[in-house]
């Protein structure tokens, strides 16, 4: 028994709210590079920005452009060439709970674990909760994603949207600082990946958390996010970075939405094919 359930469930609002007034995530001019048979690729050029506590940060470009990279750095996957990446100050040398990703793919939930398994696993790993704890936790998450009811289902039952609502309450039972995602509603069909923005934007609005999200949709950008980094084609260059946080799902019509993605698209694209 838990004396205090609240106590599973301490950090994201208060920690997010908190961090509001300060940095929380800062990529210092960063170059990131990889190699592809017998030559190197510069896959980001001098990137900076900061991310503050609560923000919905996208990093926006085309494919190519090095944000999924980019993203990988943060996460600790990669390490920078020159620059650096550091959270809450201390500098990011590997992956860790603070940070959590979740990718594109449909199948990062492993099979043979049902739902409320693959969701209290991580935590076991991590040696943060008991089993009871745990398994308390991750029901905690599943309600907010709404999907407390298939708690004993399997993933191979589940449709690509849920099995994204899924890998979300698994990340954000690990109460990350920050909660990564690369593209993760791109392989959606378009009514689903409206309906997983809105779910997104909801459980943002509930639980407080600080995201950042990686996408090539310019109105997904504008829609997900607050506050977007443009990101030029390959290498990525930092464009422009601008604020969003006017818009919702119900702005798709507006004309000052549909002005602000040609002015984006005219950043990305147009200004791009000038220089050259």
């Amino acid at each position: 028994m838990v004396a205090n359930p609240d106590s599973l469930f301490p950090n994201h609002g208060n920690q997010a709210a908190a961090a509001t007034s300060g940095k929380l995530l800062t990529v210092d001019h960063v170059n990131l590079e990889y190699r592809i048979r017998e030559r190197i690729v510069r896959a980001t050029h001098d990137v900076s920005f900061d991310v503050y506590g609560g923000d919905r940060f996208v990093l926006l470009g085309p494919s190519g452009c090095g944000k999924s990279t980019l993203l990988k750095a943060v996460a600790g996957f990669i390490q920078p060439t020159s620059g650096s990446i550091s959270l809450d100050g201390r500098m990011v040398r590997g992956p860790g709970a603070d940070r959590i990703v979740v990718f594109q793919e449909f199948d990062q939930l492993p099979p043979w674990m049902t739902v409320l398994q693959n969701v209290a696993f991580p935590l076991r790993v991590a040696k943060k909760l008991s089993r009871a704890q745990a398994k308390e936790r991750a029901l905690h998450y599943l309600e907010k994603v709404g999907l407390a009811s298939f708690a004993n289902a399997y993933p191979h039952t589940l449709s690509g949207g849920m099995k994204q609502r899924v890998a979300i309450a698994r990340a954000l039972a690990m109460q990350p600082r920050v909660l990564l995602m690369d593209e993760p509603f791109a392989a959606l069909d378009a009514l689903t990946r409206r309906k997983m923005q809105e779910e997104l934007l909801r459980l943002w609005e509930e639980v407080n958390f600080t995201l950042l999200f990686v996408t090539h949709s310019i109105e997904e950008a504008l829609v997900v996010g607050n506050r977007i980094l443009l990101l030029s084609p390959h290498p990525g260059r930092v464009r422009a970075e601008l604020n969003s946080h006017q818009y919702s799902q119900d702005s798709f019509g507006r004309t000052d939405f549909q002005r602000s993605v040609a002015r984006i698209h005219h950043l990305l694209f147009e200004e791009t094919e000038a220089a050259q």
